[in-house]
């Protein structure tokens, strides 16, 4: 963690997995449950009054799912983490996000209600010297180095390759 991190108490702490690497020797990191996911999509739909898109599941080396409401003729890029429950909103289908998340919709509770947990367009593009990143290995770092990734959201929604 960034010293000023420590000083300000980071505002979110990154568990093993949120980059979607992994060290065999830790074993395999945990899967965000699909059936749970589909099951969130549909109470969204109806909460927006709207319509269950097209859902993308992960291949790698993607570390989310995509996912997408219609709420009349507005479409609603839904992000899913595949290792930890995590929701994000973005404008656009894309392999990988740095800044381009939106802030979630009024129906977002859709997501909360069983168990998901919405993150914030503020929360998504916080910098990472704000961020609890002690748990990141030297090899996720040089990764993140690599690719520029300077936020929160670029390091949970990414497509490393």
């Amino acid at each position: 963690m960034s010293r000023v991190a420590m000083e300000k108490k980071a505002a979110f702490t990154l568990p093993r997995g949120a980059t979607g690497f992994f060290r065999t020797e830790d074993g395999p990191l945990p899967e965000t449950d699909l059936r749970a996911l589909r099951s969130a999509l549909y109470a969204a739909a109806r909460a927006a009054g709207g319509q269950v898109g097209e859902l993308e599941e992960r291949t790698y080396p993607r570390t989310f799912h995509t996912a997408a409401v219609t709420e009349g003729a507005r479409e609603w890029i839904i992000l899913c983490h595949a290792h930890h429950p995590w929701i994000a909103f973005a404008q656009e289908r894309r392999d990988w996000y740095t800044e381009e998340f939106r802030a979630p919709p009024p129906w977002a509770h859709a997501f909360t209600d069983p168990g998901f947990v919405v993150l914030d367009r503020t929360e998504l593009t916080a910098p990472l010297a704000d961020i609890d990143t002690s748990v990141l290995t030297r090899g996720e770092w040089r990764e993140v180095r690599f690719y520029g990734i300077t936020t929160l959201g670029g390091v949970l929604f990414n497509s490393w390759d």
